[in-house]
């Protein structure tokens, strides 16, 4: 083009409709389009990860104890309230056993389906009082006279005897408690499940990822709330190390939850397994008022 004779008129060829200044073309998105920005990446996606299951895990060994005998097994997922594990041993179907995470990680389960060297466990669904059996029973004696009064002995139903007759026997009766609480941590509350508590620190069960080394507070109630270490973090399940001695008693100022009758087990449980959950006819949960009868009598009111 030529300027001259664009600003002052005259032949040269020139265009009325050609600018001095060509606009320059616009990079970066539109604005009318958000997939126009390329996002380059540092390596190339080898593997579709958008429908892999999010608490499959790698190279992940654990313990497990069936029988009075404890071995390494392989953990290939963990989310949900079970576990699928791997390992070459017999496992029969619907056998109780107790799967050890890490510190104050051991949690009841029972075998819902076995498929090759492969087992998927379902968990206990009602929270583990670890200390002995005087100190349980007191515990769970407050927890249902505070939280349900109302409750009444079933009379025409017999209570369910363990196998043991002596005080460490009777604490072996599953209870039907689940106790909950919210976690605070890295700024955010998030809702957790209690999976078995004791003096010393606690299981939990957090859909929010937690770091190893953090520091959250776990409340329990809006006048109970105690301070903790994450000492291990395997899927869903974390343990956590109190930063003091916590007392159990205090449980009883809390409000726990009846388990459940009816559980939804996460999809690797579901494939090949019976849809209705094992412990009710397997482990034989108390009701209300027959834990209630039974800790009566055991503290000889």
């Amino acid at each position: 083009m030529n300027i001259r004779a664009k600003v002052y008129g005259g032949g040269g060829g020139a265009s009325p409709d050609d600018e001095i200044v060509q606009a320059k073309k616009p990079k970066g998105a539109k604005t009318v389009s958000l997939d126009s920005v390329a996002v380059p990446r540092e390596t190339a996606r080898s593997t579709n990860s958008r429908y892999e299951d999010r608490h499959r895990l790698l190279d992940e060994y654990v313990q497990l104890t069936h029988g009075g005998v404890t071995r390494d097994v392989q953990l290939i997922n963990l989310s949900g309230g079970g576990a699928m594990i791997s390992g070459d041993f017999d496992l029969p179907l619907w056998d109780n056993a107790e799967l050890h995470l890490g510190e104050e990680g051991t949690i009841e389960c029972v075998v819902r389906w076995i498929r090759g060297n492969r087992f998927g466990l379902e968990f206990a669904h009602e929270t583990r009082i670890d200390c002995s059996a005087s100190q349980q029973a007191a515990v769970l004696r407050e927890v249902v006279r505070r939280t349900f009064p109302d409750v009444e002995f079933e009379i025409g139903e017999e209570t369910p005897q363990p196998e043991n007759d002596g005080p460490e026997g009777r604490a072996e009766s599953r209870h039907p408690l689940v106790w909950s609480g919210v976690l605070h941590h890295d700024y955010q509350s998030s809702p957790v499940r209690l999976r078995n508590i004791s003096a010393t620190g606690v299981m939990i069960e957090c859909s929010a990822p937690l770091r190893v080394g953090s520091e959250p507070l776990l409340e329990l109630s809006e006048a109970l709330s105690v301070s903790a270490t994450v000492a291990w973090v395997t899927g869903d399940q974390a343990g956590l190390r109190f930063h003091t001695p916590f007392d159990l008693q205090d449980l009883a100022n809390t409000r726990p939850e009846l388990a459940e009758a009816h559980w939804e087990p996460p999809t690797y449980l579901v494939t090949g397994a019976s849809d209705e959950s094992p412990w009710s006819d397997h482990w034989k949960r108390l009701s209300l008022g027959e834990l209630k009868q039974q800790l009566d009598g055991f503290l000889g009111r």
